[in-house]
């Protein structure tokens, strides 16, 4: 797995034949992310294509964890989601098209110790999603469409390497990538990853606590991500950079290209 950084991401994309324009960009900055929005309407073009991509997690129990690394994990993980929705959305709702992704995890629907803010963040971003596309139902807009992806934990991502499960293997992101740009092809609505989990799942509901509680622990012995001091600052935190998605929004870079297979601005 090779990790490209924002400048290599946009010299690969016009290394290829393609257009790209690289931004930076601080998540955890409602300010700031408004201003880069406005910056990337202004020079690309109006953006039909969102994907809210950026996560950081923290790996310490609820108790140990400092206020200022919960704050982060839900300035990036979740508020971040509402500041880029209501910074691309009105043109989108103004053209009548438009493709908004989420990517959750499956943390977001089952609980795991050492995660109680990651898992909170990402349960919200479920919510987010299912409200927000709800919400666009009601008001009659049929242009834009969401999409909810919920993966496992995915390898070589810089923030699960040291979670080990007997039975799921964690995920390649490249697969991942993949299975998240044929959502937004298909306009599915939500994608678990693997998908056999949305047979599982239900059963969260239907079987005893303590059942769930050792099913739960068998599939994630121990979710200790990558130590707390790698993700020092929120600006600084963690994001992969997956070639086979059309864009990247961290606490750092926003890649943005023209419009391509799927004739979007993203």
């Amino acid at each position: 797995m090779v990790f490209l950084g924002l400048e290599d991401t946009v010299k690969l994309v016009k290394g290829i034949g393609g257009k790209c324009s690289g931004y930076v960009v601080d998540l955890a900055s409602r300010e700031d992310i408004y201003r880069v929005a406005k910056k990337v309407e202004e020079e690309v073009g109006k953006v039909n294509l969102l994907i809210n991509n950026a996560g950081v997690v923290s790996g310490r129990y609820l108790l140990d964890t400092p206020d200022h690394l919960i704050q982060r994990t839900f300035d990036v993980n979740i508020l971040a989601h509402f500041w880029t929705v209501k910074a691309f959305l009105p043109s989108m709702i103004e053209n009548n098209d438009g493709h908004i992704v989420t990517i959750a995890s499956m943390a977001g629907h089952v609980g795991v110790a050492k995660l109680v803010d990651y898992c909170s963040s990402k349960a919200a971003a479920c919510g987010f999603d299912e409200a927000l596309r709800l919400e666009l139902e009601t008001q009659g807009i049929k242009g834009v469409r969401t999409s909810l992806i919920c993966p496992y934990f995915i390898r070589s991502t810089g923030m699960f390497e040291e979670v080990n499960s007997r039975f799921v293997p964690q995920l390649n992101s490249n697969d991942v990538a993949d299975r998240v740009v044929l959502a937004i092809r298909t306009d599915e609505p939500f994608a678990l990853i693997p998908g056999y989990f949305r047979v599982l799942l239900p059963f969260k509901w239907l079987v005893p606590w303590p059942c769930i509680s050792d099913l739960i622990r068998g599939l994630v012995p121990d979710a200790v991500p990558v130590p707390a001091a790698s993700h020092p600052a929120p600006v600084e935190a963690k994001v992969s950079s997956k070639p086979s998605l059309d864009v990247k929004l961290g606490a750092g870079p926003m890649t943005v290209l023209p419009p391509a297979r799927h004739d979007r601005h993203v």
